[in-house]
C-alpha cells in the first residue's frame, strides 16, 4: 500500500505559515477503470483516508468523529472551542494522543487535559456532541441557544468585493490532497486584506473548519477578529456557529448557504457570502460592510 504525504504547494511561498503534518492523507488502491473505446482496465487510484477519532476530555469520551488523519490536536482543540467546552487556549493544559490496547484504535484517540478539570461537567454537554460532530440541531431554538452562550459579534470590519472574489482561486491552489483524490473538503483563513494564513483539508467539512480554528487557537490567535474564512462547499448553520465561536466576522462559501445559516449570520452579526465564483457572489448578511 502506497501512502501519499501532504505537501506544501509550489504556488505558495516558503514563508507561508501553513502547518502540514507528516501523516497519511491518501492511499493508492487498485480499481477497474472504464476508458471509452478501450474498455475496462486495471488502474491505480488515490483515495482520501477516513478513520474515526475519539475525542476525550479528562479521560471522558465525548465524541467520535470520522476524519482524515492529521492535525488531530488541532481538530480536538477546535472541536472543544466550537462546542463551547472551552472558551480560550488558556482552558487547555495539553492535548495528547492516547496509547490504547486496541491496535485498531492506535493513534485514533486523543485526550484533552484542562487547566481547570474541576470545571468540566460532561452531563452538561449537548446531546449532539455525544453522537456526532456533524449531527447538529435545527430551527430557531438552535440560534437562540447559541446566542445565549455567545453574544453577537461586534466586529465592524469592512471587506472589499475584490478581495473576497480572489479567494476561491487561492483556496484551490492550496488543496493538495483534494487535487490528488477529489475527496476532501477545505477551509482557509485569510486576513482582512486577503493575506493567506492557513488551510486545512478533511473528509468532513466540519472537521476541516475545526482543524483550522484549532490551529488558530493553539497559536493563540483567537478570537479571529477581522479575519475571513473560506469554505470549499456550502455554508450550514453549524459552520456559521463554529466560525462565530472563533470570532470570525465573515464566512465566504463557494457553495450555497442554508436558510438557517442565513438567519444565524443575521442574528450573530456576521457577514455571509455564498456562490462566490468568478466575478459574482451573493451577499446574504452584512452587505453594509462589503464595499
Amino acid at each position: 500500500m502506497k501512502v501519499i504525504l501532504a505537501r506544501l504547494p509550489a504556488s505558495l511561498p516558503a514563508s507561508t505559515p501553513v502547518l502540514i503534518p507528516a501523516m497519511k492523507a491518501a492511499r493508492t488502491i487498485e480499481i477497474q477503470r472504464l476508458i471509452p473505446a478501450k474498455g475496462v482496465k486495471a488502474a491505480d487510484d488515490l483515495i482520501a483516508i477516513e478513520e474515526p477519532l475519539e475525542i476525550r476530555v479528562e479521560g471522558q469520551s465525548i465524541a467520535v468523529v470520522m476524519r482524515t488523519p492529521g492535525e488531530d490536536r488541532e481538530l480536538a482543540a477546535g472541536f472543544l472551542l466550537t462546542e463551547g467546552i472551552i472558551r480560550s487556549a488558556k482552558d487547555i493544559f495539553d492535548i495528547t494522543t492516547c496509547v490504547t490496547s486496541n491496535r485498531a484504535s492506535e493513534g485514533n484517540v486523543v485526550d484533552a487535559a484542562l487547566a481547570n478539570p474541576n470545571g468540566f461537567d460532561p452531563s452538561k454537554l449537548s446531546r449532539h456532541v455525544f453522537t456526532s460532530s456533524s449531527c447538529g440541531v435545527c430551527g430557531k431554538l438552535s440560534i437562540e441557544a447559541v446566542m445565549k452562550r455567545r453574544k453577537p459579534l461586534q466586529d465592524r470590519t469592512t471587506f472589499s468585493t475584490k478581495t473576497i472574489l480572489s479567494l476561491p482561486r487561492r483556496l484551490l491552489r492550496g488543496q493538495t490532497t483534494f487535487k490528488a483524490t477529489g475527496g476532501l473538503h477545505a477551509c482557509a483563513l485569510f486576513g482582512t486584506d486577503g493575506t493567506f494564513l492557513a488551510l486545512r483539508e478533511d473528509v468532513g467539512r466540519h472537521n476541516a473548519l475545526d482543524k483550522l480554528i484549532g490551529w488558530a487557537l493553539l497559536e493563540k490567535r483567537t478570537p479571529l477578529t477581522g479575519h475571513i474564512v473560506l469554505l470549499s462547499g456550502r455554508a450550514s448553520f453549524e459552520m456559521l456557529q463554529k466560525a462565530h465561536a472563533a470570532g470570525i466576522p465573515i464566512v465566504v462559501a463557494i457553495g450555497a448557504p442554508s436558510s438557517l445559516a442565513v438567519d444565524f449570520a443575521r442574528e450573530s452579526g456576521q457577514i455571509l457570502c455564498g456562490f462566490v465564483r468568478g466575478r459574482s457572489m451573493n451577499i446574504y448578511a452584512g452587505a453594509d460592510r462589503v464595499r
